[in-house]
C-alpha cells in the first residue's frame, strides 16, 4: 500500500480508490461510507460480536475527503453551523481564537485522520449520548472488546495527552495496525505549506497543528 501525499491530505476519492470498500448499509446510517478494506473487515468482525452481545453499532462518519472536511470547517468558520453552541460570525474572536474553538472537535482540512480511511465515528458525536444508559453501555463494551480487533480510541481524556489536541471523543475509533503508519508518514511528509485552500489555514502553524493535534493522540494508538 503506497501512502501518497495526496492521500494523507484527503485529496483522493475513496469511491474509486482500489484500497477502499463501501461500508454495507446495515453497518452505517446512510449510503456512501467508505473505509480501507482491512479496516472494514475488522469492523465487521467486531460488529458481529457486538450484535451477538446485544450491542448496536452504527458508523456515522468514516472516510472524509479534503473537500468534505473543508465544508465542515468553513460552515463553522462562517457561522453557518454552530460551533460548540456558538455562532462564530457573531463573536469578536480573532482568527486564532476562531480556529481554536473549531479545533475542539473538528480538524482543519488536510489534517484529519478521517482522510486516511482508518478512522470512524459510531452512533453519536454528542457527549451527552454517552452519558445515557444505552450510550454508556455501548462505549464500555467497545472499550473492553475493540482492542482485540485492532481498534483504539485516539482521543481519550486530555489529561492523558498532556492536554494537547482535540477534546475527548468517545465515538472516534481508529484501526491502529494501519493508522500508525499513516500518522508516521504524515509527520514525515506533510509541511505547513501544504495546509492551505480554506479559511483560517494561516493559523495552522501558530496553533501547532502537527505537534498538538495530528500527534496529540493516546499512547495506545501510536
Amino acid at each position: 500500500m503506497e501512502i501518497t501525499k495526496d492521500w494523507l491530505l484527503g485529496k483522493i476519492n475513496p469511491a474509486t480508490h482500489p484500497e477502499f470498500a463501501e461500508v454495507p448499509l446495515h453497518l452505517c446510517d446512510e449510503p456512501g461510507h467508505y473505509l480501507l478494506k482491512p479496516v472494514l473487515e475488522a469492523w465487521i468482525k467486531l460488529y458481529t460480536l457486538a450484535e451477538e452481545s446485544g450491542i448496536e453499532l452504527k458508523i456515522i462518519s468514516s472516510t472524509r475527503t479534503f473537500e468534505r472536511q473543508k465544508a465542515i470547517w468553513e460552515n463553522k468558520w462562517f457561522g453557518r453551523t454552530l460551533t460548540n453552541g456558538i455562532d462564530l460570525s457573531q463573536t469578536t474572536y480573532n482568527d486564532e481564537e476562531k480556529a481554536s474553538e473549531i479545533l475542539k472537535y473538528s480538524a482543519m482540512p488536510g489534517t484529519s485522520r478521517h482522510h486516511w480511511g482508518t478512522d470512524l465515528d459510531f452512533n453519536s458525536v454528542e457527549n451527552d449520548y454517552f452519558k445515557t444508559e444505552k450510550g454508556f453501555k455501548e462505549y464500555i463494551w467497545l472499550k473492553l472488546s475493540a482492542g482485540n480487533y485492532g481498534f483504539c480510541r485516539p482521543y481519550c481524556d486530555m489529561s492523558a495527552r498532556e492536554n494537547k489536541g482535540y477534546q475527548e471523543e468517545q465515538w472516534h475509533w481508529t484501526f491502529f495496525p494501519l493508522s500508525r503508519s499513516f500518522r508516521k508518514a504524515y509527520l514525515e511528509t506533510i509541511r505547513y505549506a501544504d495546509i492551505t485552500g480554506f479559511e483560517g489555514s494561516h493559523t495552522a502553524q501558530e496553533l501547532h497543528i502537527f505537534e498538538d493535534y495530528v500527534d496529540g493522540i493516546s499512547n495506545c494508538c501510536r
